[in-house]
């Protein structure tokens, strides 16, 4: 066999169609018409691929200036803590920040050790400011959000062990562990989860341009993972009903049971831990674009569209992280990573070849988020050029996967001015879920 196959992208198209993963086969508005029918099943408490879970949070209009909250934030390996300061125009401004690990990632706790950990830490800002409006917890961890928007605990990653806490009330232990130090905790503690944080930080990230009207926001996480959230004026299941004062809803868009897996997409969801879940989250988030194109690159070479010298080698490969892929496009040629390396120089249809496949992974990927979003602004309103949709997004895919963020703003551009024109505005938030929990202190309620 010839160490090398020419770049043919006619081919390759094809061999994309054949399989099922061409970004074309996805008819934008179709999708989001979809979308919208599973939303309005899932926010009805009937069977649906979305199940729009309420926050119980409702977003303030603005950011009041001159408060002063606790913000939390547990996610990954580490608990950050922080006084949260919103100045007269409503800007935030972190101080007395405070970072250490996770509790439970250094060994096993009980409940109460878990809890006395997180007082250990917020006691000392209550001691600073004891006058905090208070407490907004980002938890990024699997929650049951309670009609008090506390957080019950479902279940823990494998780095953090403390069993015991499985079950309960998160914000309610804080406040029970605050008593037991004697220190007294604000009336409000809210749990959220970080695409209800970034949803929060893009009042403080992205306010309105002068003299316009405050329009809504909405969060859309695209990292490892992806999810959107969006201001819902009605959630039959819960009897909600106002459009006056709106309330949070998760999507948890990556579950969303799309119709367009193909061949290769079948096969790869069959190695996953999860099969038949989260079939779209498979097909846009970080997590996966690595690895499911590492397979529909290994089908390339069983069917003799993609030749190199070392390629018996990559199919034995367990398989191909996203970062590393991420890499190999932004730099064929002399970035870092495994990918980079298995080509010799004068393998350039090869190294084409990989590029264009991937190139339709992005693609289909930005496809399917843009629509995810696109329905979550139908639901909005987004019509009043003054008013216009805040669109927060936070994640590594959208800020640094190769095409992914380009492609992304231009589907979602093409569905919002395809038959009504609607204003929105899209910028990435730092700090989210810090941010986006102090906001939540200010957002408390009762609903």
């Amino acid at each position: 066999m010839s160490s090398s196959a020419p770049f043919d992208p006619q081919a390759l198209t094809a061999f994309a169609r054949y399989y099922g993963f061409h970004y074309t086969r996805i008819e934008l508005q179709a999708l989001v018409e979809d979308v919208l029918v599973d939303m309005e099943r899932g926010l009805g408490g009937h069977s649906s691929s979305l199940p729009m879970i309420p926050a119980y949070i409702r977003p303030v209009s603005h950011v009041p200036g001159g408060k002063t909250v606790i913000a939390l934030d547990a996610g990954g390996t580490n608990l950050r803590a922080a006084l949260i300061r919103f100045d007269e125009a409503g800007n935030a401004q972190a101080h007395s920040m405070e970072k250490r690990p996770m509790p439970g990632t250094y060994g096993r706790l009980s409940a109460a050790q878990f809890f006395d950990t997180l007082a250990e830490v917020v006691s000392p800002l209550l001691e600073q400011e004891p006058q905090v409006e208070g407490i907004g917890f980002t938890f990024s961890y699997p929650m049951e959000i309670s009609t008090e928007a506390d957080g019950i605990l479902l279940g823990f990653s494998k780095e953090v062990d403390a069993p015991e806490v499985i079950g309960k009330a998160i914000g309610q232990g804080l406040r029970e562990a605050l008593a037991r130090r004697k220190v007294p905790a604000p009336q409000g503690i809210v749990l959220l989860n970080d695409t209800v944080a970034t949803l929060l930080a893009g009042y403080v990230s992205i306010p309105p341009q002068r003299g316009y009207a405050p329009g809504p926001v909405m969060g859309l996480i695209l990292g490892t993972g992806f999810n959107t959230a969006y201001p819902e004026q009605s959630i039959p299941k819960i009897g909600f009903d106002s459009a006056q004062a709106p309330q949070i809803v998760v999507c948890e868009s990556g579950t969303f049971a799309h119709r367009y897996m193909g061949i290769l997409d079948r096969e790869y969801d069959a190695t996953t831990k999860n099969p038949g879940a989260y079939t779209l989250e498979k097909a846009a988030a970080g997590a996966y674009l690595g690895p499911l194109t590492f397979h529909i690159l290994k089908q390339a070479i069983g069917d003799g569209l993609l030749r190199f010298r070392r390629a018996g080698e990559f199919r034995a490969w367990p398989s191909l992280a996203t970062k590393d892929l991420n890499a190999f496009m932004h730099d064929p040629f002399g970035g870092e990573g495994p990918l980079v390396s298995l080509f010799d120089a004068d393998e350039k249809d090869a190294i084409a070849t990989v590029l264009y496949l991937s190139s339709l992974v992005t693609e289909r990927a930005a496809r399917f988020a843009a629509a995810m979003v696109a329905a979550a602004v139908e639901r909005m309103g987004g019509y009043h050029p003054l008013a216009p949709v805040r669109i927060a997004v936070e994640g590594t895919t959208y800020m640094r996967y190769r095409g992914m963020r380009s492609a992304l703003e231009s589907y979602l551009h093409t569905l919002l001015v395809a038959e009504k024109k609607r204003f929105y505005v899209l910028s990435p938030v730092e700090q989210a879920s810090l941010f986006g929990a102090a906001v939540a202190a200010l957002s408390l309620s009762k609903a």
